[in-house]
């Protein structure tokens, strides 16, 4: 009887998961319309951010997609981006890259950045997002599953202690 019990019990846990909480590559849960969820600032990015004078707001004008500078439309993929700073963030100074994943899952495009890479230095942990204002960064309704049209290659990267 106890294996019987067993048995079933792995069966419903096999069969139940694809249904339960959806987690991206980093590990970040995905709420119902596919965006990312809550998600803390590291420790180490804090410190680091800290240390290098970022606050939060502090923000700066960046090209999305290092592979479509300046084009229009630019079509954002689920998954890693690398941008490129046009103005200094704090005294990250352009044109450093911005390391981070994109979600295409909702309305809106969601970029959120995990490292920056300046280019006379290593790689630093930092929280950032990619705003703009006025609904801009809200996909074209010819966007697939997947991925996001969008009408501008630029936006602005917000310094950020936690993502919400």
């Amino acid at each position: 009887m106890p294996t019987t019990k067993v048995i079933l019990f792995c069966s419903a846990i096999v069969l139940l998961a694809p249904f339960g909480c959806t987690t991206t590559p980093g590990g970040v849960a995905l709420r119902p319309d596919g965006t990312p969820g809550p998600e803390a600032c590291p420790a180490k990015a804090l410190e680091i951010m800290r240390y290098l004078k970022l606050h939060v707001g502090d923000a700066a004008l960046v090209e999305l997609d290092a592979n479509q500078m300046g084009a229009w439309p630019i079509t954002l993929y689920d998954g890693p981006i690398e941008s490129v700073l046009q103005d200094d963030l704090g005294t990250i100074e352009a044109p450093a890259r911005l390391y981070g994943w994109v979600w295409t899952g909702g309305p809106q495009v969601v970029i959120r950045y995990y490292e920056a890479h300046p280019l006379d230095g290593d790689k630093l942990p930092i929280c950032a997002v990619a705003r703009l204002g006025d609904g801009q960064l809200r996909k074209r309704p010819e966007s697939k599953p997947g991925t996001a049209i969008l009408n501008a290659s630029v936006a602005s990267a917000f310094v950020v202690e936690s993502f919400r």
